[in-house]
């Protein structure tokens, strides 16, 4: 219980680390807003998930495909396990650690539509992504009986549910909302405010996402330190992959671009960090530092605005560590867990690559579908003099710097 508790605090800090992650890399005016979007996101979705979110995703399933309501209130959810998920910690501290992957997984989307969306219309949209979108995704990969869970699926801490998820919901978001407005674009798009702050948020995500990833074992055993040391090895080969390129393209290698190719490692190595050893982590770290970058570099060519690459980060990296998992997986390092390619079983990639289909596909026309629907009763993009002023102003009435 000691353990689960201390992750799921870790957990909760990542949600307003990637405020300041995200907020630094937007524009002045608009730090503000893009900070208080990821505060305001937790605050939400933590009652969503106690009123019906977690019975959606994780109460007993109808048909492998959502979970009854059985739960909805938080009712028969108390002090002691549910055996389905853990034996030794309470369902109410199961409930807790999820919350903090439900509330962090909307506010990854909301770098792909930076610096223009309604704020009001965002919360309408994250309370019926959360329902319609994650929480049946979330019951498929993770409930038992869930439809893709039961066919070999397998997803250590969200590299499907989580990031390939929000990522995919990203790019619909960035098509529906459209470009931003009167941009010297360059190619990587527009230049940070405050590359502290990018800094500050990619170190304490790196920092939380150890209880993301070993606190996933949901008990402090030796899966959980395998975890936590995979983690760490992904996240520094990408750092350092995405360094190299940076300094071999542009002849100085980025701060910026440092911290991003480390969150690109820790997003990789989420689906596998269970069923993986150190040297294959440091595999899909390095290999996802180049991949996530060249795909960044490409989409800044393009037309889509992507603002914060929400799709190259997570989306490649979280498509890649799943596929990766396929790849590595080993019972050696989980006796509950299948082996992958490279010990003797191919079909778990091409398992694994079906998951990656069908979420991609549910998550995107999901989100896209959503987004229209809202915008019908209530614009989702601000008007072009709030978009010129600001979020900042326009939506809260307050400056980063007054």
């Amino acid at each position: 219980m000691a353990w689960v508790i201390a992750a799921t605090s870790l957990v909760m800090i990542m949600t307003p680390a990637l405020g300041f992650f995200y907020g630094g890399l937007v524009r002045r005016k608009n730090l503000v807003s893009t900070i208080v979007q990821c505060l305001a996101i937790f605050a939400v979705i933590s009652l969503v998930w106690a009123l019906w979110g977690y019975s959606l995703a994780l109460g007993p399933t109808m048909n492998g495909f959502i979970g009854d309501l059985s739960n909805l209130g938080l009712n028969n959810v108390g002090l002691t396990p549910n055996p389905n998920y853990s034996d030794t910690i309470p369902e109410l501290l199961y409930f807790a650690f999820q919350l903090k992957f439900a509330a962090i997984t909307p506010a990854l989307i909301i770098g792909a539509f930076a610096e223009r969306i309604r704020f009001k219309a965002l919360l309408i949209y994250i309370v019926l992504w959360t329902t319609f979108i994650y929480a049946p995704i979330a019951h498929w990969n993770w409930a038992i009986g869930g439809w893709l869970k039961t066919i070999g699926v397998i997803d250590f801490a969200g590299g499907l549910v989580v990031h390939t998820a929000a990522a995919v919901s990203a790019l619909a978001g960035a098509l529906v909302i459209g470009r931003r407005k009167g941009l010297a674009w360059k190619e990587n798009g527009i230049s940070p405010n405050n590359i502290p702050y990018v800094i500050l948020g990619g170190s304490i995500l790196w920092f939380g996402w150890f209880g993301f990833n070993a606190g996933s074992a949901l008990a402090a055993n030796v899966l959980a330190v395998n975890a936590l040391v995979v983690t760490n090895l992904a996240a520094a080969a990408a750092a350092v992959s995405w360094m190299i390129v940076d300094w071999i393209r542009k002849g100085k290698p980025s701060a910026v671009g440092i911290s991003i190719g480390a969150v690109c490692g820790l997003v990789a190595i989420t689906p596998a960090s269970g069923y993986v050893g150190t040297m294959p982590a440091i595999v899909i770290g390095l290999v996802a530092g180049l991949l996530c970058n060249f795909v960044a570099s490409w989409r800044a060519r393009t037309t889509l605005d992507d603002a914060l690459d929400v799709f190259a980060c997570h989306g490649m990296g979280g498509i890649w560590g799943t596929i990766a998992t396929g790849l590595f997986a080993s019972s050696l390092v989980n006796p509950t867990g299948p082996n992958g390619l490279l010990f003797g079983n191919p079909n778990l990639v091409l398992v694994q690559a079906a998951g990656v289909a069908v979420v991609a596909v549910f998550g995107f026309v999901g989100s896209y579908v959503i987004l229209r629907v809202i915008d019908i009763f209530t614009p989702v993009r601000v008007s072009a003099q709030e978009e010129h002023d600001g979020l900042d102003i326009s939506q809260h009435g307050e400056e980063a710097y007054a």
